[in-house]
This record gives structure tokens, sequence and C-alpha cells, in this order.
């Protein structure tokens, strides 16, 4: 089962940028899906952006136009580049990846706060 490692979160203000990456212990280019769903305090877990392996992408609606994901083969990680940051953006974030054979897996998750 790939590992996954999730960095770069923490306190920003709104209008603020974050990038989160996903550090993968396996090569994620034959993934079926690699991406980033949040939970928010008394929320469900939900679908934040997400790659497929050939490339296709699908972003929440809250989100489009603000966060891009995007990934780099070569160090087995995942990025997903949060802009214009709102308050109903703070949430636990994870990472979490549907290999093409095998069980999905999923980050422990990071904190991200949007406050002034």
């Amino acid at each position: 089962q790939v590992q996954l490692v999730e960095s770069g979160g923490g306190l920003v203000q709104p209008g603020g940028s974050l990038r989160l990456s996903c550090a993968a212990s396996q090569s994620i280019f034959s993934m079926a899906f690699i991406g980033w769903y949040r939970q928010a305090p008394g929320k469900q877990r939900e679908l934040v952006a997400r790659i497929t392996g050939g490339g296709t992408i699908t972003y929440a609606d809250s989100v489009k136009g603000r966060f891009t994901i995007s990934r780099d083969n070569a160090k087995n990680t995942v990025y997903l580049q949060m802009n214009s940051l709102k308050f109903e953006d703070t949430a636990v974030y994870y990472c979490h990846a549907v290999p093409s054979l095998g069980f999905q897996s999923w980050g422990q998750g990071i904190q991200v706060t949007v406050s002034s």
C-alpha cells in the first residue's frame, strides 16, 4: 500500500496562498487517481481536486479558479496550490491515492487554517 505524507499546511490570512505537497512512497505515474480531500469540523470529507493517470483533472466547484493541482512524476509528489484562500477553506486536507491495482491510501492529514 502506498504511503502518503502531506506537508505545507498552516495558518494564513484570507486572500493568502499556501501550497500543499503530498509525497508518495511509490510511483504516482500509474495511479488511477491521486488528489486531495478536505474535512472541516462537523462536515463530511469532500473532494477538493484530483488528477487521473491520464492527466484528467477534477475540481470541486468551490475551489475552481483558486486552487491548482499538479504532479511531479519524477518526485512522486502531488501539489495543491491554493490561492485567494477563504475562511471556508479551513479544514484538514488529506492526500488520497488509488492505484491501478491494490487498495486506496490516505495521508495522515494536514491542517489549513484561514483566519485574520
